[in-house]
């Protein structure tokens, strides 16, 4: 490390930190924090009210300051189709967010936005600190889009992302800092004997395609057990009446101590999104404890599993493909699967590309 840097990161304005409401990226603020403290750096995150860290899980990060933000939460991005306008709610909690941010920009080196949103790019131009923007999905938005192009334009430098894919889906000639992710490896713990349960993790959302890995667990007759925010109940009581003989259970959206208890167990995880997914954390929860991928080849997944060796890809939406898969799954030598989340998915690394990254917008600026 350089020197120690004085960093603001304001989270996703759709839900608390630790309520599942923000999806993959709550879990990538948390472990970011983690590996940025370990690296001796201070640290604040803005956060809409009620978030919590689970600071008895991360130790590392007990001295981070942690500012809760009132305010009406903004709705996901990825429920929306391209041609909605830009929005503000009444009283929203992202334009409160960056309303503190700009009190307090002079108290940091760097301001790190983690908003799927127009308002926090549009606003970078009023500020005297730099903003590094963290994107968190594929292109959506006509609106985001625009934004994403005009902050690429005059401030270089100052986009970051996930993966290759996701950046992909944006508009061609914009340049990007690729990120990856990383989970806390103590965490999860390594299981060489799992039991014949499948698992799927992830938001319970139209977009995440849950139906997909019913029918496969149905059609195997292989336990099925489901952990995840129900972010939408009408679509999980169609597939409920749609698979009324599937063998699954669902168990929630629990803490990463019993989600890990649960899917070290299981012989495989199933990932069948129907858009693109910039990266899929949870990809990289199963093989931090040793259990093989069965997911789509569509975004960030095909760029995560290691097909024959950590997992199977599988042809997009090819329910056949996800059943000859399983059949499968014993092939895989899970200890390979653990391998491959400490060398590439670790805190240390991804604090390392963040700090780079956080350093050369700095110098730049």
């Amino acid at each position: 490390m350089a020197r120690c840097l004085k960093l603001l990161l304001v989270s996703t304005p759709v839900g608390p930190l630790g309520s599942g409401l923000g999806g993959g990226v709550e879990l990538t603020v948390v472990n970011l924090l983690t590996a940025l403290t370990q690296r001796g750096h201070q640290v604040a995150i803005a956060a809409p009210e009620s978030s919590h860290i689970n600071s008895h899980i991360n130790s590392h990060i007990n001295g981070t300051q942690l500012i809760q933000i009132p305010g009406t939460l903004q709705p996901t991005a990825q429920t929306q189709g391209r041609d909605t306008p830009a929005t503000m709610v009444d009283n929203a909690v992202l334009a409160n967010q960056w309303n503190y941010a700009h009190r307090v920009q002079h108290s940091y080196d760097l301001i790190v936005n983690f908003a799927y949103d127009w308002l926090p790019l549009y606003l970078t131009s009023f500020f005297d600190v730099p903003i590094a923007h963290f994107i968190s999905m594929g292109s959506l938005s006509w609106v985001m889009d625009r934004a994403i192009s005009q902050v690429h334009d005059k401030f270089p430098g100052t986009l970051g992302a996930y993966t290759q894919t996701q950046v992909d889906t944006f508009p061609p000639g914009l340049t990007w800092q690729l990120l990856s992710s990383a989970i806390d490896l103590s965490q999860y713990d390594y299981c060489q004997t799992p039991g014949p349960e499948l698992v799927w993790l992830g938001r319970i959302s139209p977009e995440k395609g849950l139906e997909d890995a019913v029918a496969a667990a149905q059609r195997t007759q292989t336990p099925l057990k489901i952990l995840g925010k129900l972010e939408n109940p009408a679509y999980w009581d169609n597939i409920q009446r749609t698979y009324p003989n599937a063998p699954m259970e669902y168990l929630g959206f629990v803490n990463t101590q019993q989600l890990q208890a649960t899917v070290r167990r299981c012989q495989g995880l199933l990932m069948t999104p129907r858009w693109v997914e910039a990266f899929g954390n949870v990809a990289i929860e199963a093989l931090a404890c040793g259990v093989p991928v069965v997911a789509y080849r569509r975004g960030g997944p095909a760029e995560i599993i290691d097909h024959g060796k950590t997992g199977w890809l599988v042809e997009p939406d090819s329910v056949d493909g996800l059943v000859a898969s399983i059949q499968q799954l014993a092939t895989i030598n899970r200890y390979h699967c653990r391998q491959q989340a400490e060398t590439e998915y670790s805190l240390p690394a991804l604090g390392q590309r963040f700090e780079n990254w956080f350093e050369t917008i700095i110098e730049n600026r």
